[in-house]
């Protein structure tokens, strides 16, 4: 789902007038225009030459190794069957691209330029005429319809819902295509078809679209398959002729030469080869590798960096989710009490030295998350709810239970026992029973990393003190994408990554309809008519502002549902990699961006030779 939601453009996801930058506001006739904002205008003017995060003059060459963990079998990162391969989305482009130094804007890509009216009732793109496939075959106005409609009916499932609201696409021209949506206010929509992954209809055409295989599909992007080897690595190579190479979107990215992604049994094994020099880069997600597994003479002599990146991104909800399709957690006082049973405080000291923060919001570091009580225009929001909603979400802030983290929460565990024993549920000889049907609690948690086992491990324990009988179930990553397609867990770990400007994958999270759809990220499974209605006007916010206070809300109710236990979060990018590479000084607001550093061959010469490199790698980069 990540390669979807991330690698194909579409994470990333996501409201005012003036629409467009340099509007001609005495014309009833929309005109193109080169960008987009989903609030006020665009912040790069239609002469722009690159993004401001970029070095435009960056080089292009070298090669760089990178490491996949498990396995793949597929090349389709778009539909439901398969694993596809890492870096698969290099091989496809989009109608228009988002920047990451605004919360949604987009700017042509395959389209030269876009027209809406002021409803944005729809949408029409100019394609490039320079833009094409690999094979030389330019791209068309029938390779876009076939694409959405391909995409929705033979796709992974989160296309017919991300486009349910596109009623319509016709050629308008012999480089024009038009899409008409549906009545209401979705103001999100032209940028979201933006965001439509182009595929290759002569090509597709005479195949089986659904089918999970490793033939290298034609594509249109930076890269194309250069060769593999199934369940060891797949590598890619820059193409020379990329129509788009010049293009102000793409200026000072997509620098390297060849990309290979070498393939490892798990997190542990990939830092052992990114020690050896078998892996350039990493970007290190667990606080005790950090702390501890790089320790080592190449890092003191600044051959082998360890770099922090702050980020101003939202870093969305990671958490114990509880599939509320089980009956044991349909009562939303047990969901609570689980929460009870986690010692974050605890985790933090031992396991992470105090490297997170706890997440408190499913839109957590941003201005997005709920905070206090609800006034104005998000009380007005849920106003109509007052009884559909528990109390607390117009009595009380939420925070996720806190403790002493001396490791024996004796409160909270006092606390979890108030809540189930409200929810029917006793202790007899030592047993956490139902008291009707006497039956004891047994859950499995479901996980598929090693690491998260240091984590597991003390929360089952504190699950044990309530009488609770909880197993930990560790399967291989291709066996837990499957059973989280067809909600077949009772817990797991999860993530929901979200934007500056959520939207219509909302629906795909949390709605009622994705809650039976195979493959939808609500996980959970909640069907709570109150986050639909929440959703829909997060979906239709005329403003920044709305969209603000529709989210604050919409994060409230989730948060008073207790569909997970909340984990953490971190304000940095922690990063370890070869001294080799050059990068911009002037990160994104929203973390670093790989595909913009390049190879600096002094450094890499250096490298090679074995010398000490102690300053600052970030010391002589360019701008």
């Amino acid at each position: 789902m990540s390669a979807i939601l991330k690698a194909a453009g579409l994470c990333f996801l996501l409201w005012s007038f003036p629409v467009f930058a340099q509007e001609d506001q005495e014309s009833e006739v929309p005109q193109p225009r080169h960008g987009i904002a989903m609030h006020g205008e665009p912040k790069y003017p239609a002469d722009f030459t690159h993004f401001d995060y970029v070095n435009p003059a960056a080089p292009k060459g070298g090669s760089v190794r990178l490491a996949a963990r498990g396995t793949y079998d597929s090349f389709n990162p778009f539909i439901v069957r398969g694993v596809a391969a890492s870096g698969a989305s290099y091989l496809n482009e989009t109608l228009m691209v988002s920047s990451a130094d605004e919360p949604f804007s987009m700017y042509g890509l395959v389209a030269e330029s876009i027209r809406v009216p002021e409803d944005r009732s729809w949408a029409e793109f100019t394609l490039r005429e320079e833009a094409n496939w690999h094979d030389g075959e330019p791209i068309t106005v029938e390779d876009v319809i076939f694409s959405l409609n391909i995409l929705r009916e033979e796709g992974h499932p989160i296309y017919r819902q991300y486009y349910a609201d596109v009623t319509d696409a016709e050629k308008t021209g012999p480089r024009k295509v038009r899409f008409t949506f549906s009545e209401g206010e979705n103001l999100e929509l032209p940028l979201i078809i933006g965001q439509l992954p182009i595929l290759p209809k002569h090509y597709w055409e005479e195949r089986d679209f659904t089918r999970s295989d490793l033939e290298a599909p034609l594509g249109s992007g930076p890269y194309r398959v250069a060769d593999f080897e199934p369940g060891r690595h797949v590598a890619y190579e820059r193409v020379e002729d990329y129509w788009g190479k010049d293009l102000p979107v793409n200026k000072g990215r997509y620098n390297f030469d060849r990309i290979r992604y070498d393939y490892f049994r798990d997190e542990t094994v990939i830092r052992q080869a990114v020690k050896a020099g078998e892996v350039d880069f990493r970007q290190e997600n667990q606080a005790k590798a950090w702390a501890l597994d790089y320790d080592t003479p190449a890092v003191e002599q600044g051959r082998l960096v360890m770099e922090e990146i702050p980020h101003e991104r939202p870093t969305g909800m990671q958490g114990f989710v509880m599939n509320t399709r089980e009956p044991v957690f349909s009562d939303p006082r047990v969901r609570r009490a689980m929460a009870y049973a986690f010692d974050f405080e605890w985790s933090n000291r031992n396991l992470f030295f105090g490297l997170y923060d706890r997440t408190e919001s499913y839109f957590s570091n941003s201005e997005l998350a709920s905070s206090g009580l609800p006034e104005g225009r998000e009380l007005e929001l849920l106003e109509p709810y007052r009884g559909q909603v528990p109390e607390e979400v117009f009595e009380e802030e939420y925070f996720a239970p806190s403790t002493d983290g001396s490791g024996w929460p004796r409160q909270n565990l006092k606390m979890a026992f108030e809540l189930l024993e409200e929810a029917g549920w006793v202790v007899r000889d030592m047993e956490l029973v139902h008291k009707e049907t006497g039956e004891q609690m047994t859950f499995e948690i479901m996980i598929y990393d090693t690491a998260f086992e240091r984590v597991v491990l003390p929360y089952v324990r504190n699950l044990r003190r309530l009488g609770i009988d909880p197993t930990v179930r560790l399967v291989d990553t291709s066996q837990y994408v499957n059973r989280l397609r067809d909600f077949n867990f009772d817990m797991t770990i999860t993530s929901w990554g979200q934007s500056d400007s959520p939207g219509n994958e909302q629906r795909n999270y949390w709605s009622s309809a994705a809650a039976n759809m195979t493959g939808s990220r609500n996980l959970a499974g909640i069907q709570d008519p109150v986050v639909d209605a929440l959703i829909d006007e997060v979906i239709r916010a005329g403003s920044r502002e709305d969209l603000v206070a529709a989210t604050r809300a919409l994060d409230r109710v989730l948060l008073w549902g207790h569909y997970v236990v909340p984990h953490w979060h971190s304000r940095v990018d922690r990063l370890v990699y070869w001294n080799k590479f050059g990068h911009p000084e002037n990160p994104p607001l929203h973390g670093f961006e790989f595909d913009n550093w390049w190879i600096d061959e002094d450094r890499a010469r250096r490298l090679r030779e074995g010398d000490e490199m102690v300053e600052s790698p970030a010391d002589e980069q360019e701008g």
